[in-house]
């Protein structure tokens, strides 16, 4: 494989349409697409200044890489990359891209970041922004922190791990979606979605988890939550903690350490659908 090494690339489309090489130490400064329609690059060690970096892109392996705030809209329509140790400071990165994984990289201002996008890994990412993952499906993430409004929005097929996540309306309008060891803080989580599991969850979420079809909570907390589990249907929730209020279930089991309040409307839910069971 043929090496770049310590060179500045300057100028719109500064490397187009190039295959097979390694690239190292290198700025990509004022121009827009340099790499555009590249397959098959290893980048190491190279900084993106500008627009549009890796538009249709196939085979990319990038290490300790940073692209600054002004390298937006960086990575679209581009399959099969890997990112590691490195530093993501642009808005706007990933949209429609298939077979992304991303490990050790921090990203402080994550707006609209890996939408419509298939075939997603992060592992040890730290993310800032509203709208992280939207319409994005297939998604694996293991120690993850967010601090972001709106995350996952009409995504699909989600794993998570040990997260840490600070995100109002998150979750919505999803399908088959299962979080595991993690700490979720935002109000409205769940809304509109089918097939969500919690397991050993810490939640605190005003009117948390409703109008969803099949959610399952397994050895969780809810903390600061009530009116929750409005109008799901097919609840099996083991809840560990107390619950402000449940209102309204059309189906299921719920079991809390306590329930402060209970709201049946008779004319809205049949009661005998749903069983609620306190230790006190």
């Amino acid at each position: 494989m043929e090496k770049v090494i310590n060179e500045l690339k300057t100028g719109e489309r500064a490397m187009y349409n190039v295959h097979n090489l390694e690239i190292i130490d290198t700025t990509f400064a004022d121009g827009e697409s340099p790499l555009k329609e590249c397959s098959n690059l290893i980048l190491d060690n190279c900084i993106f200044k500008w627009k549009y970096p890796l538009w249709y892109c196939d085979n990319i392996k990038v290490y300790n890489t940073t692209w600054l705030d002004t390298a937006r809209s960086g990575i679209w329509y581009t399959n099969n990359i890997y990112i590691k140790d490195s530093f993501i400071e642009a808005p706007k990165q990933f949209r429609r891209c298939k077979n992304i994984k991303i490990e050790n990289t921090p990203i402080p201002k994550a707006q609209e970041f890996l939408w419509t996008c298939e075939d997603i890994e992060l592992n040890n990412v730290q993310a800032v922004g509203d709208y992280f993952c939207m319409n994005s499906k297939n998604i694996k993430i293991d120690n993850f922190k967010l601090q972001g409004n709106y995350a996952f929005d009409g995504a699909s097929n989600i794993e998570i791990r040990n997260a840490k996540m600070n995100s109002k309306d998150s979750f919505w309008n999803c399908e088959n979606v299962t979080v595991y060891d993690s700490t979720i803080i935002g109000e409205y989580l769940g809304w509109n979605s089918k097939n969500l599991t919690f397991i050993n969850c810490v939640i605190d979420s005003n009117q948390g988890m409703c109008y969803i079809d099949n959610i399952k909570m397994i050895n969780c907390k809810l903390l600061n939550t009530d009116l929750c589990f409005e109008r799901c249907d097919k609840v099996d929730a083991t809840i560990i903690s107390p619950i402000d209020s449940v209102k309204n279930p059309y189906s299921g089991k719920i079991k809390a350490k306590s329930i402060k309040e209970i709201i049946l409307d008779e004319d809205i839910v049949d009661k005998s659908k749903t069983i609620i069971e306190v230790e006190k």
